[in-house]
This record gives structure tokens, sequence and C-alpha cells, in this order.
């Protein structure tokens, strides 16, 4: 079996066990770690109050964002082109046509393009960020920079396979090695904050609701 092979095929099946097993297992124990901390919250349960908190940081409209505009903005169209470039990518499209029969819609090549560019800049904004800002730089670790190279890899990669710069084959073993290393990664890391983010957002949103106050 050769490299691609293996790639496409045992080990990307293990990535994507260990993503789903793995933010199950988080939204679990998520749940009964909040049901034994906070458990009057879940009497006074609100679709409301749920959806509102989520929505007002979602939407960059909160007050931390308004004291924060440059990164706030940054960020988010930084976890936008995260989570949309991959999804809705062509070549991506044709694998999964072409591996399970499963078809969507697809962005057009130049606009994932562009936004491949803008997810790698604004990933260098936060790492440079990270080293000059003091505020930031005092609470950041090595595990944090290794956590940006490991997120930005799939795209810097995928990047020079889509414009075949330098050996096509080894650029492209390296992006699906740093794609399915994403995937594992999720579970374990801050990168699992893509989805846990609702769940505690949701909570929060139903704390401060009891308590009829703002949570954002």
């Amino acid at each position: 079996m050769s490299l691609y092979e293996l790639l496409r095929g045992p080990l990307l099946w293990v990535a994507f066990g260990v993503f789903f097993g793995g933010m199950a297992l988080r939204v679990v124990l998520f749940f009964q770690l909040s049901m034994q901390k906070d458990k009057p919250i879940y009497r006074f349960f609100s679709w409301k109050w749920l959806w509102l908190s989520i929505f007002h940081w979602v939407i960059p409209l909160n007050e931390t964002a308004k004291k924060n505009p440059v990164v706030t903005l940054v960020g988010f169209v930084f976890h936008i082109c995260l989570i949309v470039t991959p999804l809705f990518l062509v070549a991506h499209g044709v694998l999964w046509y072409e591996s399970w029969e499963i078809s969507w819609w697809s962005l057009p090549e130049s606009v994932t393009d562009y936004m491949t560019l803008i997810a790698i800049g604004s990933g260098l904004f936060f790492g440079i960020r990270r080293m000059v800002s003091p505020h930031v730089r005092i609470v950041t670790t090595a595990a944090d920079y290794l956590l940006l190279v490991v997120t930005l890899a799939p795209f810097v990669t995928g990047y020079l396979a889509y414009h075949q710069y330098f050996d096509y084959q080894t650029i492209i073993l390296l992006h699906m090695f740093f794609g399915e290393l994403m995937l594992v990664v999720i579970p374990f890391t801050k990168l699992s904050h893509f989805l846990m983010f609702f769940f505690s957002r949701a909570v929060t949103g139903m704390e401060f609701g009891r308590r009829n106050a703002p949570s954002w």
C-alpha cells in the first residue's frame, strides 16, 4: 500500500474516528460536569436566552468586540475561512463524491483560493500578535504556537498543491497528513472551541437569563 493510499484510506478513517468520537465525548463530559456544577440553570431553561447569548457572540457586536475592533474583525474572517474553505472546496467535494458518492454545493476555485490566503494571513496576524502584544504574550505557551502551525499547515500545503509549487506529490501528501493531524488534535486542544463554544455560550446565556442580566 502506497503512502497516498494509506493517508486516503486507513489513516483518514482513524482521523475521522478520533475527531467525531473525541468531540462526542467532550460534549458528554461537558454536560455531565455542567449538571453537577450548574444544575439550577437547567430548571430555568430558556431558548430565548440560549440563542441570544450565542447570537451576540457569533455576530461581532458585543462590548468586547467594540473594544478590539481589528482583532475581532480578523478573528471573525479567520474562523469563517477556516471552516468554510475546506467544506466547500471543489477538490474536496470531488473526493467526497468519488469515495462515498456524497455531493454538495462548492464555491468557485478563485474564491476558495483567496479565502485560503486570508486564512493564512489571519493566522500569521495572530501569531505575530502573540509575540508582540505584552498582555497576550504573557499567557502564550509553545503549545499555542505549535497549534497555530498545525492549523495553518493544511492551508499552506493546500495552496502550494493547488498552484503546483515545488513537487506536487510531496506537497499533496503533506497536505493530507496535516489535514488528518488537525482532525486528530481538535478534540484534545483549544481547537475544540469551534463546537464547544456554542454549548458553553448556551449555558452561560441561561445562567445570566435566570438572573435577568445580559450575558454579553
